[in-house]
C-alpha cells in the first residue's frame, strides 16, 4: 500500500510528464509555423490602387518586352556579338530578373486589402532584388572599363577585350554578385526575429534585420564592407569617365562616340546612385511618417526606371542596334499584313 505522500509524489510526476509533452508539442507547432511579415508601404495608396495597378502592369509588361527585344536582337545578330553589346545584353537580363523580383508581389498587394508576405517569400524577394542591385553596379563598372579601353586605347581594344576576357568578365559579374547576396542572406536567416512590421513596399534586407532580437554587429559589418566595395566601383567608374571626357575633348568623332555609348551609361548610374543612396539613408535613419510617399518613390525608382530606361536610351542612341531592331520590327509588321 502506497502512503498518501507517495501517491501525491507520483501524481505530481505524472502531471509534470503531461506538461512536458504539451510544451514539446507547442514548441514543434511554433517551429513549423512560418512568420508572416506585414508590409506597410502601401497604406497611403488605398484610394488610388486601380491607377497604380494599371501603371504598374503596363510598366512591367513594357520592361519585359523592351529588354527581351534587345536580348534576342543581340543574340540573333552575329554583327552585334561585340563586347559592348554583350554587356548590354547582360544588363537587360539583369533588368528582367530585378523587375520580376519586384512587380508580381506589388501587383498582388495593389489588388489586396492585406499586404502580407511569408518569411520564405520575403527572403526570396530580398535575394532577387539584391542580386539585381549588385549585378547592376558591377555590370556598369565592366561597361565603364569597356568604354575606357574603346575610346582611350582604340588600337589595343581588340587585343584587350578578347572573347575570352569578355566571357570571363560576364561570369565574374554573376558569380561575385551571387556570393555577395548569398552571404548577406545567410547572415539574415540566422537572426531570430521579434517583430513582423516592415515599413516598405517590398522586403528590404535592413528592415528585416531591424526586427532582430539579438545583436546585429556581424551583419552591420558585412553591410559596411559591401557599401565600401560598391562605392569603390562607383569611384572607378567616375575616374574612367573623367579620362574618357579628357580624351573626347580632343576630337569631334570622340565626342560623338561619347554621346552615343557613354551618356546612357552615366544616366543609368546617376539614377541608381541617387535613389539607392536615399533609400539606404531612409532605412538607417527613421524619417517622418509624412515622408512615406517620398520614400516609396525613391525606393522603387532604382527598380523601375533603369530597367525601362536602359533598352530605350541604348536602343535610341546606338545607331547600329537601332537600325537592326527597326528592320526586324518592320519585317514582322510586313509579315502580318
Amino acid at each position: 500500500m502506497l502512503t498518501v505522500e507517495a501517491r501525491a509524489r507520483r501524481s505530481v510526476r505524472k502531471k509534470l510528464r503531461v506538461c512536458k509533452r504539451h510544451l514539446k508539442s507547442a514548441q514543434m507547432e511554433n517551429s513549423s509555423s512560418e512568420l508572416i511579415f506585414e508590409l506597410h508601404g502601401l497604406n497611403e495608396t488605398r484610394t488610388k490602387r486601380q491607377i497604380f495597378f494599371g501603371l504598374s502592369i503596363l510598366a512591367y509588361v513594357f520592361t519585359i518586352f523592351a529588354n527581351l527585344t534587345l536580348i534576342l536582337t543581340i543574340l540573333l545578330e552575329r554583327i552585334l556579338h561585340e563586347p559592348m553589346f554583350i554587356f548590354l545584353c547582360n544588363l537587360c537580363v539583369n533588368s528582367i530578373c530585378g523587375s520580376t523580383s519586384f512587380y508580381p508581389k506589388l501587383l498582388i498587394d495593389l489588388l489586396s486589402d492585406s499586404h502580407v508576405i511569408s518569411y520564405t517569400a520575403c527572403i526570396i524577394q530580398i535575394f532577387g532584388i539584391y542580386m539585381y542591385l549588385f549585378c547592376e553596379t558591377t555590370n556598369l563598372s565592366v561597361m565603364a572599363y569597356d568604354r575606357y579601353v574603346a575610346i582611350c586605347k582604340p588600337l589595343e581594344y581588340h587585343s584587350i577585350m578578347t572573347p575570352r576576357r569578355v566571357g570571363m568578365l560576364v561570369q565574374i559579374t554573376w558569380i561575385l554578385t551571387f556570393i555577395e547576396t548569398i552571404v548577406g542572406i545567410v547572415l539574415i536567416v540566422r537572426l531570430p526575429l521579434c517583430g513582423s512590421k516592415i515599413d516598405k513596399l517590398y522586403c528590404f534586407e535592413f528592415y528585416v534585420v531591424k526586427l532582430s532580437c539579438i545583436d546585429t554587429t556581424l551583419y552591420n559589418l558585412y553591410a559596411f564592407l559591401i557599401l565600401l566595395f560598391h562605392t569603390f566601383q562607383d569611384v572607378l567608374i567616375i575616374i574612367s569617365y573623367v579620362l574618357i571626357i579628357r580624351k573626347c575633348v580632343q576630337s569631334q568623332a570622340e565626342r560623338n562616340k561619347f554621346m552615343e555609348t557613354c551618356l546612357p551609361h552615366l544616366i543609368t548610374l546617376c539614377i541608381l546612385a541617387i535613389s539607392v543612396s536615399f533609400d539606404v539613408v531612409s532605412a538607417r535613419f527613421s524619417l517622418d511618417a509624412s515622408l512615406q510617399s517620398l520614400r516609396n518613390s525613391f525606393s522603387v525608382m532604382y527598380l523601375i526606371v533603369p530597367p525601362i530606361l536602359n533598352p530605350l536610351i541604348y536602343g535610341l542612341k546606338l545607331k547600329q542596334l537601332r537600325r537592326i531592331v527597326w528592320r526586324r520590327f518592320n519585317s514582322r509588321i510586313t509579315a502580318l499584313k
